[in-house]
């Protein structure tokens, strides 16, 4: 519990600390912390052993199936223990993830997994609409694929230049464009953690879609400091996100403007106990002053607004809580 909150951005360090991999660092919290929470989903739960003994066995069954290193598959689903497993089993076997948008068209989705060169293609569910998008490609129903128990990869050292994952544009000015990010910029990502409070004894709420990257960069930093990941329904309920949040000591969250502002129109938002959020951010829409001044006035923790390209180009950071005139 943290009794009193100090929201002055911690000062970066003279250098980076030394690159490692996420995958590596899953590992490292699992022979560390094997019986901590890593990964919460409803009634579900992942220690940090089983979320490394799960990576290890999509990473080997990967391997099996062809996949090689700086190879790519696709993903296109609900967020879900499954979804973080394949994504993390990925990159430990050094196999790059394209996340697909669910609401992306078939023809879309066809362009995207021939444009990355998908060797699988991993859907929530046997749609028709999805096995039609793509036929050329494998599809893999997420809770029917698993290898077996006490399967080992081979070992893989992604480098920081190599690509991590491919990432699609919306589409909205013309055909979805694949944004390639290294390993060495998700590392970034890592490396600031501290900046925002990011540690072992954090909880994020994830409430946005892991195939964004709005939500990446605060899902890795949690996952390289050891904290636990909260997985909210997929269809975002303004009450359920604040019980769940309350129940389970949240302290970070990305969020887009509509949802702070379902959530800050609730006429008992008061009531909930949100005494540990340390940090929460915003992004990918204009953000409100009215709606940011009142979430600085009832939300307890700090609120930074990020402005930027998934591109990787420059972004823009606001400190709201300590410029709240901003």
């Amino acid at each position: 519990m943290r009794d009193e909150l100090d929201l002055t951005p911690a000062p970066m360090q003279s250098g980076s600390p030394p690159y490692q991999t996420i995958a590596d660092l899953v590992a490292q919290h699992a022979q560390a912390r094997p019986e901590s929470p890593a990964l919460v989903q409803g009634e579900r739960r992942l220690s940090w052993g089983e979320l490394n003994t799960w990576v290890d066995r999509v990473a080997a069954g990967l391997q099996a199936q062809g996949c090689r290193s700086g190879e790519a598959i696709a993903l296109c689903a609900a967020n879900s223990i499954e979804y973080v497993a394949v994504f993390l089993g990925a990159l430990r076997a050094g196999v790059v993830v394209s996340p697909l948008s669910t609401h992306a068209t078939p023809s879309q989705l066809e362009a995207m997994v021939q444009d990355c060169a998908a060797r699988l293609f991993f859907v929530d569910g046997a749609q028709p609409a999805l096995r039609t998008a793509a036929p050329q490609i494998r599809l893999e129903v997420l809770a029917d694929w698993m290898p077996p128990a006490g399967a080992k990869p081979q070992p893989a050292s992604p480098q920081p230049d190599d690509p991590f994952n491919i990432i699609y544009s919306s589409g909205t000015t013309g055909t979805p464009k694949g944004i390639v990010q290294s390993h060495g910029m998700r590392w970034l990502h890592v490396a600031r953690a501290n900046t925002y409070g990011y540690d072992e004894n954090g909880v994020t709420m994830i409430a946005t879609s892991l195939c964004s990257n709005t939500t990446l960069v605060c899902f890795f930093p949690t996952v390289a400091k050891g904290g636990c990941v909260v997985l909210a329904p997929p269809r975002f309920d303004a009450r359920g996100y604040l019980e769940l949040a309350q129940t389970h000591g949240a302290t970070h969250t990305m969020l887009v403007p509509v949802q702070y502002a379902r959530i800050m129109a609730l006429p008992d938002f008061d009531r909930f106990d949100l005494s540990r959020f340390h940090m929460k951010f915003c992004t990918s829409a204009p953000f409100n002053a009215a709606l940011k001044a009142d979430v600085l006035r009832r939300w307890p923790g700090g609120l930074v607004e990020f402005y930027g390209m998934t591109e990787g180009g420059g972004t823009c950071i606001l400190d709201a809580h300590l410029h709240p005139d901003k």
